[in-house]
């Protein structure tokens, strides 16, 4: 996903940096079994069935996570001609 100022972030999007920072199966573990504090102790499939923003819930997982802020935007994708 390109480094932007676009508060959204799409659920395909999430996914992508989720398999990105984490690795596609460790990735799909940490979403269904974390309880992100921050998010009423929800994991973050539970906060995106439930509606939270795709953005707060990859933030929270990498607070959580210890990952540094830098890569809290995800990975950038050259963008299609």
């Amino acid at each position: 996903m390109p480094c932007r100022e676009d508060s959204r972030l799409k659920n395909s999007d999430f996914w992508r940096n989720m398999d990105a920072e984490f690795g596609a199966n460790y990735s799909r573990m940490l979403a269904d079994t974390l309880a992100l504090t921050e998010l009423e102790s929800m994991t973050a499939t539970e906060a995106l069935n439930k509606g939270v923003k795709p953005k707060e819930v990859f933030a929270a997982i990498c607070r959580a996570q210890d990952v540094p802020e830098n890569r809290w935007l995800g990975v950038d994708i050259e963008p299609k001609p």
